[in-house]
Protein backbone atom coordinates (compact mmCIF):
# COMPACT_ATOMS: atom_id res chain seq x y z
CA UNK A 1 0.00 0.00 0.00
CA UNK A 2 1.19 3.62 -0.43
CA UNK A 3 1.76 4.09 3.47
CA UNK A 4 4.30 1.50 3.11
CA UNK A 5 6.02 2.72 -0.29
CA UNK A 6 6.56 6.39 1.36
CA UNK A 7 8.15 5.23 4.72
CA UNK A 8 10.49 2.86 2.65
CA UNK A 9 11.29 6.21 0.77
CA UNK A 10 11.60 8.25 4.01
CA UNK A 11 13.65 5.44 5.44
CA UNK A 12 16.17 5.47 2.62
CA UNK A 13 16.36 8.89 2.53
CA UNK A 14 16.84 9.75 5.97
CA UNK A 15 20.04 7.51 6.69
CA UNK A 16 21.26 9.64 3.10
CA UNK A 17 20.00 13.13 4.89
CA UNK A 18 21.94 12.07 7.94
CA UNK A 19 24.98 9.51 7.31
CA UNK A 20 26.72 10.11 10.15
CA UNK A 21 24.04 8.90 12.33
CA UNK A 22 23.19 5.45 9.99
CA UNK A 23 23.51 2.97 13.07
CA UNK A 24 20.74 4.85 15.07
CA UNK A 25 18.81 5.41 12.41
CA UNK A 26 18.42 2.00 10.53
CA UNK A 27 16.32 0.94 13.68
CA UNK A 28 13.97 3.89 13.66
CA UNK A 29 10.23 3.33 12.66
CA UNK A 30 8.62 5.97 10.29
CA UNK A 31 5.55 7.27 11.80
CA UNK A 32 2.87 8.14 9.04
CA UNK A 33 -0.62 9.33 9.74
CA UNK A 34 -3.28 10.10 7.45
CA UNK A 35 -4.61 13.62 7.00
CA UNK A 36 -8.28 14.31 6.55
CA UNK A 37 -7.63 18.71 6.10
CA UNK A 38 -6.79 19.23 2.88
CA UNK A 39 -4.41 21.77 4.03
CA UNK A 40 -1.95 19.35 5.68
CA UNK A 41 -1.73 17.36 2.60
CA UNK A 42 -2.49 13.51 2.47
CA UNK A 43 -0.26 12.23 4.98
CA UNK A 44 1.95 13.33 8.09
CA UNK A 45 5.04 12.44 9.68
CA UNK A 46 6.44 13.85 13.15
CA UNK A 47 9.94 11.56 12.60
CA UNK A 48 11.61 15.12 13.26
CA UNK A 49 10.45 15.42 16.68
CA UNK A 50 11.69 11.67 17.23
CA UNK A 51 15.41 11.81 15.82
CA UNK A 52 15.87 15.71 17.17
CA UNK A 53 16.96 15.06 20.30
CA UNK A 54 19.71 12.21 18.84
CA UNK A 55 20.48 14.50 16.17
CA UNK A 56 21.05 17.19 18.45
CA UNK A 57 18.71 19.27 16.18
CA UNK A 58 15.62 21.29 16.15
CA UNK A 59 12.52 19.35 15.09
CA UNK A 60 12.09 22.09 12.25
CA UNK A 61 16.03 21.68 10.97
CA UNK A 62 15.40 18.59 10.83
CA UNK A 63 12.39 18.40 8.94
CA UNK A 64 14.13 21.01 6.59
CA UNK A 65 16.91 19.41 6.14
CA UNK A 66 14.87 15.72 5.31
CA UNK A 67 12.54 17.59 3.13
CA UNK A 68 15.45 19.33 0.82
CA UNK A 69 17.14 14.76 0.51
CA UNK A 70 13.23 14.04 -0.30
CA UNK A 71 12.22 16.75 -2.80
CA UNK A 72 15.68 15.25 -4.46
CA UNK A 73 14.82 11.70 -4.25
CA UNK A 74 11.32 12.38 -5.14
CA UNK A 75 9.02 9.73 -6.01
CA UNK A 76 6.19 9.69 -8.20
CA UNK A 77 3.52 9.17 -5.75
CA UNK A 78 4.01 12.39 -4.16
CA UNK A 79 4.03 16.20 -5.90
CA UNK A 80 4.77 18.60 -2.91
CA UNK A 81 6.42 18.37 0.33
CA UNK A 82 5.64 21.03 3.72
CA UNK A 83 7.26 21.78 6.79
CA UNK A 84 4.65 22.82 8.93
CA UNK A 85 3.34 22.98 12.76
CA UNK A 86 7.79 23.90 13.61
CA UNK A 87 8.70 20.00 12.58
CA UNK A 88 5.81 18.01 10.56
CA UNK A 89 6.38 16.69 7.47
CA UNK A 90 3.60 16.82 5.27
CA UNK A 91 2.88 14.71 1.95
CA UNK A 92 0.50 15.48 -0.58
CA UNK A 93 -0.34 12.93 -3.19
CA UNK A 94 -0.44 12.59 -7.02
CA UNK A 95 -4.14 12.93 -8.19
CA UNK A 96 -3.75 8.98 -9.64
CA UNK A 97 -2.73 7.82 -6.64
CA UNK A 98 -5.67 7.19 -4.64
CA UNK A 99 -7.77 5.73 -7.95
CA UNK A 100 -4.52 3.11 -8.31
CA UNK A 101 -4.71 2.12 -4.25
CA UNK A 102 -8.56 1.93 -4.54
CA UNK A 103 -7.87 -0.47 -7.81
CA UNK A 104 -5.65 -2.53 -5.90
CA UNK A 105 -7.61 -3.03 -3.16
CA UNK A 106 -11.39 -4.27 -4.83
CA UNK A 107 -8.91 -6.59 -7.11
CA UNK A 108 -7.58 -8.25 -3.19
CA UNK A 109 -11.58 -8.25 -2.29
CA UNK A 110 -12.65 -10.26 -5.66
CA UNK A 111 -9.60 -12.75 -6.22
CA UNK A 112 -8.93 -13.24 -2.32
CA UNK A 113 -12.40 -12.58 -0.73
CA UNK A 114 -10.29 -10.85 2.14
CA UNK A 115 -7.71 -8.10 3.10
CA UNK A 116 -4.27 -9.81 2.85
CA UNK A 117 -2.86 -7.07 5.14
CA UNK A 118 -0.22 -8.65 7.26
CA UNK A 119 2.26 -11.44 6.68
CA UNK A 120 1.71 -14.70 8.94
CA UNK A 121 3.85 -14.20 12.01
CA UNK A 122 3.89 -17.88 12.64
CA UNK A 123 4.26 -17.07 16.28
CA UNK A 124 2.21 -18.44 19.19
CA UNK A 125 -0.25 -16.38 20.96
CA UNK A 126 -2.43 -17.76 23.70
CA UNK A 127 -5.54 -15.23 24.85
CA UNK A 128 -7.05 -16.33 28.33
CA UNK A 129 -10.79 -15.36 28.52
CA UNK A 130 -14.30 -15.60 30.18
CA UNK A 131 -13.29 -18.45 32.77
CA UNK A 132 -16.56 -18.94 34.57
CA UNK A 133 -16.74 -20.33 37.80
CA UNK A 134 -18.75 -24.03 38.23
CA UNK A 135 -21.92 -23.70 39.78
CA UNK A 136 -22.56 -19.91 39.46
CA UNK A 137 -24.19 -18.25 36.32
CA UNK A 138 -22.05 -16.26 34.32
CA UNK A 139 -22.76 -12.52 34.91
CA UNK A 140 -22.16 -9.13 33.51
CA UNK A 141 -18.37 -9.44 34.29
CA UNK A 142 -17.51 -12.66 32.69
CA UNK A 143 -19.42 -10.64 29.60
CA UNK A 144 -16.86 -8.21 29.27
CA UNK A 145 -13.73 -10.79 29.64
CA UNK A 146 -15.20 -12.93 26.97
CA UNK A 147 -15.92 -10.02 24.42
CA UNK A 148 -12.53 -8.96 25.28
CA UNK A 149 -10.92 -11.59 24.87
CA UNK A 150 -12.34 -12.92 21.96
CA UNK A 151 -12.15 -9.50 19.62
CA UNK A 152 -8.12 -9.80 20.47
CA UNK A 153 -8.00 -13.30 19.64
CA UNK A 154 -9.41 -12.47 16.28
CA UNK A 155 -7.26 -9.63 15.85
CA UNK A 156 -4.05 -11.85 16.35
CA UNK A 157 -5.64 -14.41 13.75
CA UNK A 158 -6.35 -12.09 11.39
CA UNK A 159 -2.76 -10.89 11.74
CA UNK A 160 -1.68 -14.37 11.17
CA UNK A 161 -0.48 -15.24 14.22
CA UNK A 162 -1.32 -18.98 15.42
CA UNK A 163 -3.78 -18.02 18.37
CA UNK A 164 -5.03 -20.58 21.01
CA UNK A 165 -8.05 -19.60 22.66
CA UNK A 166 -8.31 -20.79 26.12
CA UNK A 167 -10.85 -20.59 28.89
CA UNK A 168 -9.72 -21.42 31.82
CA UNK A 169 -12.09 -22.60 33.95
CA UNK A 170 -12.81 -21.80 38.24
CA UNK A 171 -13.91 -25.75 38.45
CA UNK A 172 -11.44 -25.77 41.90
CA UNK A 173 -11.32 -24.85 45.19
CA UNK A 174 -12.64 -23.99 48.49
CA UNK A 175 -16.28 -23.22 46.72
CA UNK A 176 -16.82 -27.08 46.16
CA UNK A 177 -16.30 -28.07 49.16
CA UNK A 178 -19.15 -25.65 50.25
CA UNK A 179 -21.00 -26.75 47.19
CA UNK A 180 -20.58 -30.60 48.18
CA UNK A 181 -21.35 -30.20 52.03
CA UNK A 182 -24.21 -28.34 50.63
CA UNK A 183 -25.78 -31.11 48.90
CA UNK A 184 -24.89 -33.71 51.45
CA UNK A 185 -26.97 -31.50 53.80
CA UNK A 186 -30.02 -30.57 51.55
CA UNK A 187 -29.29 -31.91 48.49
CA UNK A 188 -32.19 -33.79 46.03
CA UNK A 189 -30.69 -35.83 43.11
CA UNK A 190 -34.01 -35.57 41.25
CA UNK A 191 -34.22 -31.67 41.44
CA UNK A 192 -30.38 -31.28 40.48
CA UNK A 193 -31.50 -33.85 36.97
CA UNK A 194 -34.88 -31.72 36.63
CA UNK A 195 -33.22 -27.81 37.46
CA UNK A 196 -29.45 -28.91 37.71
CA UNK A 197 -27.73 -25.20 37.09
CA UNK A 198 -29.75 -23.15 39.12
CA UNK A 199 -31.02 -25.72 41.69
CA UNK A 200 -26.85 -26.19 42.31
CA UNK A 201 -26.57 -22.53 42.70
CA UNK A 202 -29.46 -22.33 45.11
CA UNK A 203 -27.83 -25.01 47.24
CA UNK A 204 -24.39 -22.63 47.15
CA UNK A 205 -26.44 -19.51 48.17
CA UNK A 206 -28.16 -21.72 51.09
CA UNK A 207 -24.51 -23.03 52.77
CA UNK A 208 -23.78 -18.86 52.21
CA UNK A 209 -26.84 -17.89 54.15
CA UNK A 210 -26.80 -20.59 57.30
CA UNK A 211 -23.10 -19.63 57.45
CA UNK A 212 -23.97 -16.63 59.48
CA UNK A 213 -26.25 -18.62 61.91
CA UNK A 214 -23.61 -21.52 61.64
CA UNK A 215 -19.80 -20.64 61.21
CA UNK A 216 -18.67 -24.22 61.45
CA UNK A 217 -20.57 -25.02 58.43
CA UNK A 218 -17.42 -22.94 56.63
CA UNK A 219 -14.91 -25.52 58.59
CA UNK A 220 -17.16 -28.31 57.02
CA UNK A 221 -16.69 -26.97 53.98
CA UNK A 222 -13.36 -26.93 53.94
CA UNK A 223 -13.04 -30.50 54.95
CA UNK A 224 -15.19 -31.42 52.21
CA UNK A 225 -12.62 -29.48 49.54
CA UNK A 226 -9.55 -31.54 51.27
CA UNK A 227 -10.99 -34.72 50.23
CA UNK A 228 -11.62 -33.63 47.47
CA UNK A 229 -7.94 -32.92 46.57
CA UNK A 230 -7.16 -36.28 48.46
CA UNK A 231 -9.22 -38.13 46.11
CA UNK A 232 -12.07 -39.07 47.67
CA UNK A 233 -14.25 -41.10 45.74
CA UNK A 234 -17.78 -39.61 46.37
CA UNK A 235 -16.37 -36.02 46.10
CA UNK A 236 -15.01 -36.50 42.55
CA UNK A 237 -18.19 -38.48 41.52
CA UNK A 238 -20.31 -34.94 42.70
CA UNK A 239 -17.82 -32.73 41.53
CA UNK A 240 -17.71 -34.20 38.52
CA UNK A 241 -21.59 -33.88 38.00
CA UNK A 242 -21.82 -30.44 39.27
CA UNK A 243 -19.03 -29.63 36.60
CA UNK A 244 -20.46 -31.21 33.67
CA UNK A 245 -24.02 -29.45 34.46
CA UNK A 246 -22.23 -25.73 34.61
CA UNK A 247 -20.52 -26.60 31.73
CA UNK A 248 -24.03 -27.56 29.42
CA UNK A 249 -25.18 -24.04 30.95
CA UNK A 250 -21.91 -22.26 29.64
CA UNK A 251 -22.30 -23.56 26.37
CA UNK A 252 -25.41 -22.36 25.88
CA UNK A 253 -24.47 -18.86 26.70
CA UNK A 254 -21.25 -19.17 24.39
CA UNK A 255 -23.50 -20.16 21.69
CA UNK A 256 -25.71 -17.52 22.20
CA UNK A 257 -22.66 -15.08 22.00
CA UNK A 258 -21.20 -16.79 18.50
CA UNK A 259 -18.20 -17.78 21.01
CA UNK A 260 -15.85 -20.62 20.55
CA UNK A 261 -12.67 -21.80 22.71
CA UNK A 262 -9.90 -24.24 21.14
CA UNK A 263 -9.03 -25.49 24.52
CA UNK A 264 -11.50 -25.26 27.59
CA UNK A 265 -10.15 -26.86 31.00
CA UNK A 266 -9.41 -24.93 34.48
CA UNK A 267 -7.65 -25.36 37.77
CA UNK A 268 -8.09 -28.88 38.81
CA UNK A 269 -6.58 -30.19 35.23
CA UNK A 270 -3.12 -30.01 36.53
CA UNK A 271 -3.73 -30.97 40.58
CA UNK A 272 -1.70 -33.98 40.18
CA UNK A 273 1.77 -31.79 39.48
CA UNK A 274 1.11 -29.57 42.34
CA UNK A 275 3.01 -31.70 44.73
CA UNK A 276 6.20 -31.95 42.56
CA UNK A 277 5.74 -28.32 41.85
CA UNK A 278 5.81 -27.52 45.32
CA UNK A 279 8.57 -29.82 46.40
CA UNK A 280 10.88 -28.41 43.30
CA UNK A 281 9.98 -24.64 44.65
CA UNK A 282 10.88 -25.38 48.49
CA UNK A 283 14.11 -27.14 46.68
CA UNK A 284 14.94 -24.35 44.70
CA UNK A 285 14.52 -22.21 49.01
CA UNK A 286 12.11 -19.81 47.17
CA UNK A 287 9.30 -20.85 49.96
CA UNK A 288 9.02 -19.74 53.64
CA UNK A 289 6.84 -21.19 55.95
CA UNK A 290 4.60 -18.18 57.79
CA UNK A 291 2.04 -18.70 60.18
CA UNK A 292 1.67 -22.28 59.23
CA UNK A 293 1.40 -21.30 55.40
CA UNK A 294 3.60 -21.93 52.65
CA UNK A 295 4.61 -18.80 50.42
CA UNK A 296 6.89 -17.35 47.95
CA UNK A 297 8.51 -13.72 49.37
CA UNK A 298 8.44 -11.51 46.91
CA UNK A 299 9.70 -8.31 48.59
CA UNK A 300 12.13 -7.81 46.20
CA UNK A 301 9.66 -6.73 43.49
CA UNK A 302 8.14 -4.85 46.19
CA UNK A 303 5.09 -6.98 45.94
CA UNK A 304 3.42 -8.92 49.38
CA UNK A 305 4.47 -12.62 49.35
CA UNK A 306 2.60 -15.39 46.95
CA UNK A 307 0.52 -17.97 48.94
CA UNK A 308 1.09 -21.08 47.89
CA UNK A 309 -0.71 -23.55 50.66
CA UNK A 310 -3.08 -22.50 53.74
CA UNK A 311 -2.00 -23.88 56.88
CA UNK A 312 -4.60 -26.79 56.56
CA UNK A 313 -2.27 -28.26 53.45
CA UNK A 314 -4.76 -26.96 50.61
CA UNK A 315 -3.42 -25.37 47.45
CA UNK A 316 -5.07 -22.04 46.02
CA UNK A 317 -5.68 -20.57 42.97
CA UNK A 318 -2.40 -19.08 42.78
CA UNK A 319 -0.53 -22.51 43.06
CA UNK A 320 -2.73 -23.80 40.32
CA UNK A 321 -2.75 -21.09 38.24
CA UNK A 322 1.45 -20.91 38.12
CA UNK A 323 0.96 -24.58 37.21
CA UNK A 324 -1.27 -23.94 34.41
CA UNK A 325 1.82 -20.83 33.68
CA UNK A 326 4.64 -23.79 32.96
CA UNK A 327 2.64 -26.12 31.36
CA UNK A 328 1.40 -23.92 28.80
CA UNK A 329 5.28 -22.56 28.20
CA UNK A 330 6.59 -25.74 28.06
CA UNK A 331 3.34 -27.33 25.58
CA UNK A 332 3.26 -24.53 23.36
CA UNK A 333 6.25 -22.25 23.62
CA UNK A 334 4.06 -18.97 22.99
CA UNK A 335 5.52 -15.93 22.19
CA UNK A 336 2.56 -14.11 24.37
CA UNK A 337 0.22 -15.16 26.88
CA UNK A 338 -2.43 -13.03 27.62
CA UNK A 339 -4.69 -13.05 30.90
CA UNK A 340 -8.12 -11.16 30.12
CA UNK A 341 -9.32 -10.23 33.85
CA UNK A 342 -11.12 -7.66 35.57
CA UNK A 343 -9.18 -4.77 37.14
CA UNK A 344 -9.36 -5.80 40.44
CA UNK A 345 -6.84 -8.98 39.87
CA UNK A 346 -3.53 -6.20 39.40
CA UNK A 347 -1.76 -7.32 42.38
CA UNK A 348 -2.61 -10.77 41.64
CA UNK A 349 -1.29 -10.82 37.83
CA UNK A 350 2.08 -8.94 39.35
CA UNK A 351 2.83 -11.49 41.66
CA UNK A 352 2.20 -14.73 39.32
CA UNK A 353 4.74 -12.62 36.61
CA UNK A 354 6.73 -12.00 39.38
CA UNK A 355 7.12 -15.87 40.42
CA UNK A 356 7.46 -16.55 36.60
CA UNK A 357 10.60 -14.23 36.77
CA UNK A 358 11.80 -15.84 39.41
CA UNK A 359 11.81 -19.39 38.33
CA UNK A 360 12.96 -17.74 34.91
CA UNK A 361 9.86 -20.36 33.01
CA UNK A 362 9.26 -17.08 30.42
CA UNK A 363 12.63 -15.65 28.82
CA UNK A 364 10.66 -16.24 25.42
CA UNK A 365 7.53 -15.65 26.60
CA UNK A 366 5.39 -11.96 27.43
CA UNK A 367 2.49 -12.33 30.20
CA UNK A 368 0.22 -9.36 29.52
CA UNK A 369 -2.78 -8.70 32.42
CA UNK A 370 -5.33 -7.31 29.70
CA UNK A 371 -7.39 -5.59 32.56
CA UNK A 372 -11.14 -3.96 32.20
CA UNK A 373 -12.89 -1.62 34.43
CA UNK A 374 -16.35 -1.95 35.81
CA UNK A 375 -20.03 -2.59 34.34
CA UNK A 376 -22.11 0.37 35.58
CA UNK A 377 -26.13 0.92 35.31
CA UNK A 378 -27.51 4.40 33.87
CA UNK A 379 -26.47 6.22 37.31
CA UNK A 380 -23.19 5.41 36.61
CA UNK A 381 -23.40 3.07 40.02
CA UNK A 382 -21.62 -0.66 39.76
CA UNK A 383 -24.11 -2.99 38.21
CA UNK A 384 -25.61 -5.06 40.25
CA UNK A 385 -28.95 -6.33 41.91
CA UNK A 386 -30.01 -5.03 45.34
CA UNK A 387 -28.23 -8.02 47.30
CA UNK A 388 -25.33 -6.70 45.56
CA UNK A 389 -24.68 -9.37 43.07
CA UNK A 390 -23.38 -9.03 39.91
CA UNK A 391 -26.61 -9.60 37.23
CA UNK A 392 -26.93 -12.57 35.50
CA UNK A 393 -25.93 -12.60 31.77
CA UNK A 394 -28.93 -14.32 30.92
CA UNK A 395 -31.04 -11.67 32.51
CA UNK A 396 -29.48 -8.83 30.28
CA UNK A 397 -29.79 -11.21 27.07
CA UNK A 398 -33.64 -11.85 27.94
CA UNK A 399 -33.93 -7.30 28.74
CA UNK A 400 -32.56 -7.36 25.49
CA UNK A 401 -34.27 -9.47 23.36
CA UNK A 402 -37.71 -7.90 24.39
CA UNK A 403 -36.31 -4.49 23.21
CA UNK A 404 -34.86 -5.65 20.16
CA UNK A 405 -37.66 -7.65 18.89
CA UNK A 406 -40.52 -4.59 19.44
CA UNK A 407 -38.24 -2.53 17.24
CA UNK A 408 -37.91 -5.18 14.48
CA UNK A 409 -41.47 -5.35 14.93
CA UNK A 410 -42.37 -1.71 14.56
CA UNK A 411 -39.74 -1.67 11.63
CA UNK A 412 -40.57 -4.77 9.79
CA UNK A 413 -44.38 -5.56 10.24
CA UNK A 414 -44.33 -7.38 6.84
CA UNK A 415 -41.11 -10.35 8.04
CA UNK A 416 -42.45 -13.49 9.61
CA UNK A 417 -42.56 -14.37 13.06
CA UNK A 418 -39.12 -16.53 12.90
CA UNK A 419 -37.10 -13.81 10.66
CA UNK A 420 -38.10 -11.13 13.06
CA UNK A 421 -36.84 -12.98 16.17
CA UNK A 422 -33.72 -13.91 14.48
CA UNK A 423 -32.74 -10.64 13.73
CA UNK A 424 -33.49 -9.59 16.87
CA UNK A 425 -31.67 -11.98 18.83
CA UNK A 426 -28.42 -11.06 16.44
CA UNK A 427 -28.92 -7.07 16.72
CA UNK A 428 -29.08 -7.65 20.62
CA UNK A 429 -26.29 -10.03 21.15
CA UNK A 430 -24.09 -7.82 19.27
CA UNK A 431 -24.92 -4.73 20.28
CA UNK A 432 -24.12 -6.49 24.10
CA UNK A 433 -20.63 -7.16 22.59
CA UNK A 434 -20.38 -4.02 20.82
CA UNK A 435 -20.98 -1.99 23.99
CA UNK A 436 -18.07 -3.25 25.56
CA UNK A 437 -15.83 -2.84 22.60
CA UNK A 438 -16.35 0.48 21.23
CA UNK A 439 -15.45 1.69 25.00
CA UNK A 440 -11.40 1.43 26.38
CA UNK A 441 -10.93 -1.98 27.90
CA UNK A 442 -9.45 0.31 30.79
CA UNK A 443 -12.35 2.45 30.89
CA UNK A 444 -15.93 1.47 33.00
CA UNK A 445 -18.57 0.80 31.01
CA UNK A 446 -21.95 2.63 30.98
CA UNK A 447 -24.87 -0.55 30.32
CA UNK A 448 -27.96 1.39 28.56
CA UNK A 449 -30.23 -0.39 26.40
CA UNK A 450 -31.60 3.01 24.90
CA UNK A 451 -27.63 3.56 23.67
CA UNK A 452 -26.96 -0.14 22.50
CA UNK A 453 -30.06 0.19 20.12
CA UNK A 454 -29.74 3.66 18.69
CA UNK A 455 -29.79 2.86 14.75
CA UNK A 456 -28.35 6.83 14.72
CA UNK A 457 -24.66 6.07 15.72
CA UNK A 458 -22.00 5.25 18.29
CA UNK A 459 -23.56 1.18 17.87
CA UNK A 460 -23.39 -1.70 16.37
CA UNK A 461 -26.90 -1.48 15.29
CA UNK A 462 -25.60 1.73 13.67
CA UNK A 463 -22.87 -0.73 11.65
CA UNK A 464 -25.38 -3.06 11.14
CA UNK A 465 -28.04 -0.60 9.17
CA UNK A 466 -25.21 1.52 7.10
CA UNK A 467 -23.81 -2.30 5.80
CA UNK A 468 -27.58 -2.72 4.77
CA UNK A 469 -28.25 0.48 3.34
CA UNK A 470 -24.54 0.12 0.91
CA UNK A 471 -25.20 -3.11 0.15
CA UNK A 472 -28.66 -2.73 -1.32
CA UNK A 473 -27.00 0.36 -3.58
CA UNK A 474 -24.80 -2.51 -5.20
CA UNK A 475 -27.45 -5.18 -5.37
CA UNK A 476 -29.95 -2.38 -6.96
CA UNK A 477 -27.01 -1.51 -9.86
CA UNK A 478 -26.53 -5.08 -11.14
CA UNK A 479 -23.33 -3.82 -12.63
CA UNK A 480 -21.07 -7.37 -13.68
CA UNK A 481 -17.21 -7.47 -12.59
CA UNK A 482 -16.30 -7.74 -16.46
CA UNK A 483 -17.73 -4.28 -16.71
CA UNK A 484 -16.56 -2.89 -13.73
CA UNK A 485 -12.90 -4.18 -14.40
CA UNK A 486 -12.82 -2.90 -17.57
CA UNK A 487 -13.44 0.58 -16.20
CA UNK A 488 -10.75 0.39 -13.41
CA UNK A 489 -8.15 1.82 -14.71
CA UNK A 490 -10.46 5.32 -16.29
CA UNK A 491 -11.69 5.75 -12.48
CA UNK A 492 -10.93 9.36 -10.99
CA UNK A 493 -12.27 10.12 -8.05
CA UNK A 494 -12.74 14.14 -7.58
CA UNK A 495 -15.14 14.86 -5.17
CA UNK A 496 -13.15 15.44 -1.49
CA UNK A 497 -15.28 13.10 0.22
CA UNK A 498 -14.69 10.35 -2.07
CA UNK A 499 -10.64 11.17 -1.30
CA UNK A 500 -11.29 11.17 2.33
CA UNK A 501 -13.54 7.94 2.24
CA UNK A 502 -10.83 6.01 -0.02
CA UNK A 503 -7.38 7.28 2.78
CA UNK A 504 -9.61 6.21 5.36
CA UNK A 505 -9.97 2.83 3.52
CA UNK A 506 -6.13 3.00 3.59
CA UNK A 507 -6.23 3.43 7.13
CA UNK A 508 -7.60 -0.26 7.99
CA UNK A 509 -4.02 -1.92 8.18
CA UNK A 510 -2.56 0.66 10.45
CA UNK A 511 -5.73 0.57 12.72
CA UNK A 512 -5.53 -3.24 13.04
CA UNK A 513 -1.81 -3.28 13.65
CA UNK A 514 -2.56 -0.25 16.41
CA UNK A 515 -4.73 -2.17 18.21
CA UNK A 516 -2.81 -5.47 18.00
CA UNK A 517 -0.11 -3.12 19.42
CA UNK A 518 -1.85 -1.80 22.56
CA UNK A 519 -4.29 -4.58 22.46
CA UNK A 520 -7.15 -2.46 22.53
CA UNK A 521 -10.01 -3.52 19.96
CA UNK A 522 -11.92 -0.10 20.73
CA UNK A 523 -9.19 1.86 18.08
CA UNK A 524 -11.00 -0.73 15.42
CA UNK A 525 -14.40 -0.18 16.63
CA UNK A 526 -14.32 3.28 16.53
CA UNK A 527 -12.75 3.16 13.05
CA UNK A 528 -15.71 1.36 12.11
CA UNK A 529 -17.97 4.28 13.51
CA UNK A 530 -16.10 6.68 11.60
CA UNK A 531 -15.86 4.89 8.42
CA UNK A 532 -19.65 4.05 8.81
CA UNK A 533 -20.31 8.18 9.40
CA UNK A 534 -18.49 9.00 6.52
CA UNK A 535 -19.82 6.48 4.12
CA UNK A 536 -23.37 7.50 5.37
CA UNK A 537 -22.41 11.25 4.61
CA UNK A 538 -21.36 10.03 0.84
CA UNK A 539 -24.67 8.29 0.80
CA UNK A 540 -26.63 11.41 1.18
CA UNK A 541 -24.43 13.47 -1.28
CA UNK A 542 -23.83 11.25 -4.13
CA UNK A 543 -27.03 9.32 -5.97
CA UNK A 544 -25.60 6.45 -7.31
CA UNK A 545 -28.22 4.36 -8.28
CA UNK A 546 -29.54 7.81 -10.34
CA UNK A 547 -25.47 8.81 -11.41
CA UNK A 548 -26.10 8.75 -15.53
CA UNK A 549 -22.20 8.78 -15.93
CA UNK A 550 -21.02 5.26 -16.23
CA UNK A 551 -17.53 5.38 -15.19
CA UNK A 552 -18.41 7.43 -12.08
CA UNK A 553 -21.31 5.12 -11.02
CA UNK A 554 -18.77 2.06 -11.48
CA UNK A 555 -16.31 4.39 -9.10
CA UNK A 556 -18.83 5.03 -6.58
CA UNK A 557 -19.75 1.28 -6.68
CA UNK A 558 -16.10 0.22 -6.36
CA UNK A 559 -15.96 2.59 -3.64
CA UNK A 560 -18.49 0.93 -1.88
CA UNK A 561 -17.72 -2.44 -2.33
CA UNK A 562 -14.46 -1.54 -0.37
CA UNK A 563 -16.31 0.00 2.76
CA UNK A 564 -18.41 -3.36 2.12
CA UNK A 565 -15.09 -5.43 2.50
CA UNK A 566 -14.02 -3.54 5.45
CA UNK A 567 -17.22 -3.23 7.72
CA UNK A 568 -17.85 -6.90 7.28
CA UNK A 569 -14.19 -7.99 8.19
CA UNK A 570 -13.58 -5.22 11.09
CA UNK A 571 -17.16 -6.29 12.47
CA UNK A 572 -15.92 -9.83 11.95
CA UNK A 573 -12.81 -9.05 14.19
CA UNK A 574 -15.33 -7.92 16.95
CA UNK A 575 -17.74 -10.66 17.01
CA UNK A 576 -20.41 -8.65 15.19
CA UNK A 577 -22.31 -9.76 12.20
CA UNK A 578 -23.39 -7.93 9.49
CA UNK A 579 -26.87 -8.08 7.74
CA UNK A 580 -28.47 -7.24 4.48
CA UNK A 581 -31.56 -5.49 6.09
CA UNK A 582 -31.99 -4.40 9.60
Amino acid sequence: MIQNTIQQWIKKTLIQAFPSDKEYLTKIDIPLRTSFREQYGDFSSSLPFIISSHLQLPPQECAKRLKQYLEDNLISEITKIEVKNKGYLNFFLAPTVLSRELENIYNQIITNHNWPLLSSKKETVIVEFSSPNIAKPMHVGHLRSTVIGNALANLYNFAGYRTIRWNYLGDWGTQFGKLIAAYKLWGDAEKVKKDSFYYLLSLYQKFHQETKNNPTLEEQGRKEFKKLEEGDRENRKLWQWFRQISLKEFHRIYTLLDVNFDIEDGESTLTKELPSLIQQLQKDKLTQISQGALIIPLTQFDLPPALLKKSDGATLYFTRDLASLIYRVKKYHPQKILYVVANEQSLYFQQLFAVAKLLGITPQTKLFHIKFGLVLNSQKKKFSTREGNMVPLQELINEGLDQSLKIIKEKHPDWSQAQQEKTAQIITIDALKFNDLKNSRLADVIFSWKQMLNFQGNSSVYLQYTYARLAKIVTKADINQRTIHSSLVKLNFSRQIEKTLIKKILDFPSVIQQSLDSQSPHLLANYLLSLADLSNGYYEQVPVLKEENKFLKIGSLVLITAILSILKIGTKILGVRTLEEV
